[in-house]
Parts: C-alpha cells; sequence; structure tokens
C-alpha cells in the first residue's frame, strides 16, 4: 500500500510539473500591449501578448501579435529597455544576433526570407504571429531584469530597417 501511495504521488507530482510548464509556455498570465503607429501613410494599431512573469533561470513563453505591416521585417525577444516604446532602441537582447538559432532567444518576422532559416517565420493574416521563445533573467555582460536593467518582452524593426522605432512594442515581464 505504501508503495502504491508513493507511486501515486509521484504521479500526481508529474502531472502538476506539467501543467506548469504548459501555463508558463502558453499566455495564462499574459499581458496584451497596443500601439497605433503610422508608416508611410498606412495606420497599423500592433498588439503584443506575452506573459507578464517567467522563472528567472528560464522559460519558454509563447508572444503573440497581430497589426504588424507585413511589407516590414521584426524581432521579436526579451531586451532592455530604456524609456517608452519608440523611444530608444531595445538593447542589449538576450541572445544577441543569433542568426544560427541555437540560442531560442530571439525570432525573426518576415515575408522576405522568414522561414528560410531557424527561429523565423512569416505574418499570417493582418500582420498576425505567434512564436515561443526562450528567457532569463540574465541577458549577460551585467545586464540582469529587475536587478541592474528594466526588461521586456519586446517587438523591433529587423536588419533591413534597425533605427525604426515604429515597429517597437514593449510588454513587460518580471522574473521569479
Amino acid at each position: 500500500m505504501t508503495a502504491f501511495r508513493t507511486a501515486s504521488r509521484l504521479g500526481l507530482a508529474a502531472v502538476a510539473a506539467t501543467a506548469l510548464t504548459i501555463t508558463l509556455a502558453g499566455s495564462a498570465s499574459a499581458a496584451t500591449v497596443t500601439r497605433t503607429v503610422t508608416d508611410g501613410g498606412a495606420t497599423y494599431n500592433l498588439s503584443l501578448t506575452a506573459p507578464g512573469s517567467a522563472a528567472t533561470t528560464g522559460a519558454n513563453i509563447t508572444v503573440g501579435g497581430s497589426g504588424y505591416n507585413t511589407a516590414r521585417g521584426i524581432y521579436v525577444g526579451l531586451c532592455a529597455i530604456d524609456g517608452d516604446q519608440g523611444a530608444n532602441k531595445p538593447t542589449p537582447c538576450l541572445g544577441g544576433q543569433d542568426e544560427s538559432g541555437t540560442t531560442g532567444a530571439s525570432y525573426w518576422i518576415s515575408n522576405q526570407g522568414g522561414g528560410t532559416v531557424p527561429n523565423s517565420t512569416t505574418f499570417g493574416a493582418n500582420g498576425s504571429f505567434s512564436v515561443t521563445i526562450h528567457v532569463k533573467a540574465d541577458l549577460g555582460g551585467g545586464n540582469v531584469c529587475g536587478s541592474t536593467v528594466e526588461c521586456a518582452v519586446v517587438t523591433r524593426a529587423d536588419h533591413t530597417a534597425s533605427a525604426n522605432r515604429a515597429y517597437d512594442v514593449h510588454a513587460p515581464i518580471d522574473f521569479q
């Protein structure tokens, strides 16, 4: 009977751990941030949804967005932020310029080449996307979210227009 109870408790613990993992990867505690921008005479209602918290040591989170200009590529990642959306380029970012896709810390979304390299995809209908990125509090170089820098899950213009701040959207995240 004791062995049965122990096995039952271990099974229950495994189910609970799986449920916690699914919750962190999903958007149960998600926050949505919006921003309206005008670019080239067109108005875009940007929307970014990401979890409001994650484990300090790291977690995979799902990030979604809509309303983006499908003619402009964006990066999605965890970055240090300084000021309001569009004021300053979000940097440094976890994983840096991960062209090999080994860290999983960022994603490139573009209809001009997205989906052809690791951690990239194209936009869906109405400038939408849903990607999974890996986040953790330590960005490297002495930059620790919540300790030495303020951080957010962000979108920002890709390498084809890196000085363009129109597509910067910040979804603040806390680490526990």
